[in-house]
């Protein structure tokens, strides 16, 4: 007993629809796996070219109604900015928030801040810096 094939001869009746659904997945595919590199890139060039100012808390110590701050800032050479400082009490509310200039031609800033707070503040944390 022979098995009898339901596929039609190549190449008599052109291509089947699901060959050309393929094709059009493979480069609807393709165009998409493109641009999302492209904005992969894009995003990426920006957050490190454009990141002129940066900083790192070093070290904090509590006051009773302060917080002291060891901020070290790099810089680019003549690049303005500030920094966003804030601070939170034992049960995670905020109890002060600030943001520091950073001025002049220095590459690396090495000071200490003082953040006022309405209580006794527990942490000191950097939310970021910005150029401007």
């Amino acid at each position: 007993m022979s098995t009898v094939s339901t596929r039609l001869p190549e190449g008599r009746y052109g291509r089947s629809s699901d060959e050309r659904a393929d094709r059009t997945l493979k480069i609807v595919g393709a165009v998409l796996a493109a641009a999302l590199l492209g904005l992969v890139g894009w995003f990426g060039y920006h957050y490190v070219a454009q990141s002129e100012i940066s900083a790192e808390v070093i070290s904090f110590e509590q006051g009773k109604d302060s917080v002291q701050v060891h901020l070290e800032v790099h810089k680019d050479a003549g690049a303005d900015g500030y920094c966003t400082v804030r601070s939170q009490a034992e049960n995670g509310a905020e109890v002060g928030r600030a943001d520091f200039r950073f001025d002049g031609d220095a590459t690396r800033i090495d000071k200490v801040v003082t953040l006022r707070t309405t209580s006794p503040g527990t942490t000191a944390e950097l939310l970021g810096c910005h150029t401007g």
